[in-house]
């Protein structure tokens, strides 16, 4: 494993998302233990694209066209989904004392959907993962496989770190309604935001 995959790895990690936007959002609402969770799940939603990649699915995504545009927009209706359902305290920023185990398994399923619905994370680990994958050698695609749980590690920690920065912040924001009700419009128009660039996504 290459220092520059690492380093690579890193950089698209922590450059904020929609991953990252939905495991802050837990964090600052229902605290740090289902901060986690959200992290978990949208790292869980990474592992269809690295099989996909990993199987040549993510080529046969990548060269059609129609295959593509079904994707994006399945997404795109799913991250206007949550701007709506932030907005009314129904999704990620509604604030609970108390989550069960059912609402824990809802955060897990959302964030795979969140990350499994993006056409993007496909074509990038189509790009990202072979070029640290020597031609020459047998094993590739175990390689690949490899490095994917590397990134995948890599996401479950910084993710973590994000959302317990968030839950450290919590009880000074909840506190006061009118922050928190700031916070609902920027979280929504950020998953807004990200729909629309996905809309606007190029196969």
């Amino acid at each position: 494993m290459s220092t520059e995959f690492l380093i690579t790895s890193f950089i698209v990690v922590i450059v904020p998302g929609t991953g990252v936007l939905y495991t802050l959002a837990h964090g600052l609402s229902r605290g740090a233990m289902v901060s986690v969770v959200a992290a978990f799940g949208c790292t869980l939603g990474i592992l269809p694209h690295i099989a996909a990649t990993v199987l040549g699915l993510a080529a046969l995504l990548h060269a059609s066209a129609v295959a593509f545009e079904v994707v994006k927009y399945l997404g795109v209706a799913y991250l206007l989904y949550m701007a709506w359902a932030i907005l009314q305290e129904k999704g990620a920023l509604a604030v609970e004392a108390e989550v069960d185990s059912c609402s824990m398994g809802g955060v897990i399923v959302k964030g795979i959907l969140i990350n499994i619905l993006n056409p993007k994370l496909s074509i990038f680990f189509l790009a990202f993962l072979p070029q640290f994958v020597s031609s020459g050698a047998g094993g590739g695609a175990w390689r690949m496989l490899g490095l994917g749980v590397v990134f995948m590690a890599m996401t479950f920690a910084v993710f973590i770190v994000y959302g317990l920065f968030a839950a450290a912040v919590r009880d000074s924001i909840i506190s006061r309604p009118r922050v928190m009700a700031w916070f609902r419009r920027a979280f929504a128009g950020a998953f807004v935001a990200l729909g629309l660039k996905l809309a606007l996504a190029e196969h």
